[in-house]
């Protein structure tokens, strides 16, 4: 099968990711949301991206203007009629996920690939809500899209073969690095990403060392780009808190459990970058 059209279920800051690499590659993109502003907010996120680019030496102009035009703005699942491929990046929540593939379950033609950008809930399950479980996949890009590589590809129970070869085709031709994972909680990425930073936020909650103290240390110490609490922020501590419940709620592992002041700051409101304020504050 070739894959000529997707749509990418989710304007936010990972669809709007995924759907620049894919037309980057190519591919006409269908960018979707349920308001108008937050298309509109993933399209101009996409152009902003491609201005940098271009002021960089990276892209042309005319590669800029060759890149956007593969780009189309929609407000109804049912302009998924047509696509090879749906890629869901809605919210990180099983009901809201289940509901958009039972609605693009019966909207999408026989032959179209349902896949979902979950970070860590069951492929499987979401799977068993559609007629073609065979031909649902995982696609965990990381954040930025734009800048990184690596994309897990996770089976579900029934996943074809073939389905499994083409999404990895096309995740080479976004120009991504894809790894085969089978589904577990948290795949691989989150199952030993998520306990390290639940674990710094411990070590913040029982008074061991200050954000920065606790940063530095990994940063320094293990090399790490980042600290685990910077990089909580940027993730976003709500989407923080939703992988590790669903490891505990997974593994009924007390190794797993939230660490109480992360949903402290979640109740607070305290998200991170996106609300200005988490372990560090972002207000300018």
């Amino acid at each position: 099968m070739q894959i000529n059209k997707i749509m990418v279920v989710g304007a936010g800051q990972m669809g709007s990711g995924i759907a620049q690499v894919a037309a980057q590659a190519g591919i006409k993109v269908v960018l979707n949301d349920i308001k108008q502003e937050f298309v509109s907010r993933g399209l101009n996120r996409i152009e902003s991206n491609l201005e940098k680019d271009v002021a960089k030496g990276r892209k042309t102009s005319e590669e800029k203007a060759a890149i956007l035009a593969n780009l189309i703005p929609s407000l109804a699942l049912e302009d998924a009629a047509d696509c090879d491929v749906v890629i869901e990046a809605a919210m990180e929540n099983l009901e809201v996920k289940r509901n958009i593939f039972q609605k693009l379950d019966q909207i999408c033609p026989a032959h179209t690939i349902l896949a979902t950008n979950t970070s860590s809930l069951p492929i499987t399950e979401l799977a068993s809500v559609t007629k073609r479980p065979e031909k649902v996949i995982g696609m965990h890009f990381m954040n930025p899209v734009p800048v990184m590589k690596l994309v897990e590809i996770i089976r579900g129970l029934e996943t074809d073969d073939e389905v499994y070869t083409l999404i990895e085709k096309m995740t080479l031709q976004f120009g991504k690095d894809p790894v085969e994972v089978n589904d577990a909680p948290g795949f691989v990425s989150n199952r030993v990403l998520m306990p390290m930073i639940n674990e710094a936020v411990f070590c913040l909650y029982e008074g061991v060392g200050k954000p920065e103290a606790i940063d530095k240390v990994m940063k320094l110490g293990m090399n790490h780009p980042m600290g685990p609490l910077a990089l909580a922020d940027l993730i976003g501590l709500d989407t923080c808190l939703s992988i590790m419940e669903v490891l505990y709620e997974g593994f009924k592992d007390s190794k797993y459990r939230p660490c109480p002041l992360l949903r402290q700051y979640v109740k607070a409101g305290r998200l991170g970058v996106k609300s200005g304020r988490g372990f560090y504050s972002y207000n300018k």
